[in-house]
């Protein structure tokens, strides 16, 4: 029944000539249009990404797709400014499924309010676990990669969370210790491996 629903509806595209509802629903890539960090619409690749109906994210603020809540503060801001400047973002980022993986993306953003970039925007998603599986780490680990990944130094970093460089560095330190690796190049390719014990994602 849902396989003739989707033909039929296909068909009445390419017939009418309109298909930008097929084109944002059956996307291969996650696709989510959102108003003040609040989901407001999604696509069936984003929802199956994280592991949930459409509808069950429909409304829901941004924050239940992050590790935590702290780490949803750290980066809800990140790329406003570009966003403003060039109305054009990308990053990488740890994001969580509804059974509690965790695991990386790669997002993109484009904003139909660019003096308020948050107010309303559509963003697209792909899982990176084939080319970068997760390996497990703390929190605070998590957000230093994360905006590592992001290009940021450490000086950035450490005023981005609110810490001392110092201690930025001393995380950093046994980031490249725990992955046995000389610099953050190599760190990601680390983490890039595609040995089966580090994923803890099922696919």
């Amino acid at each position: 029944m849902e396989t003739r629903k989707q033909d039929a509806r296909v068909d009445a595209a390419y017939d009418s000539g309109d298909f930008a509802g097929i084109a944002f629903d059956f996307a291969p890539v996650g696709l989510v249009l959102t108003e003040n960090r609040l989901i407001r619409d999604c696509n069936r690749a984003f929802a199956e990404m994280f592991g949930y109906e459409v509808g069950e994210l429909r409304d829901q603020y941004f924050a239940i797709l992050y590790p935590s809540n702290e780490e949803f503060v750290n980066i809800r801001d990140r790329g406003v400014d570009q966003l403003r400047e060039t109305n054009r973002y990308w990053d990488e980022r740890i994001m969580a499924r509804k059974d509690g993986s965790l695991f990386w993306c790669r997002v993109r953003g484009h904003s139909f309010t660019p003096d308020e970039p948050l107010m309303r925007a559509v963003w697209s998603f792909a899982d990176l676990s084939e080319i970068r599986p997760y390996r497990e780490l703390t929190r605070r680990e998590r957000e230093i990669v994360s905006l590592l990944a992001d290009g940021l130094t450490s000086k950035e970093i450490a005023i981005k969370l609110e810490l001392s460089y110092r201690t930025v560095e001393v995380y950093r330190a046994k980031l490249l210790k725990k992955f046995g690796v000389a610099n953050t190049s190599a760190l990601f390719q680390s983490m890039a491996s595609l040995d089966d014990d580090s994923r803890i994602v099922s696919r």
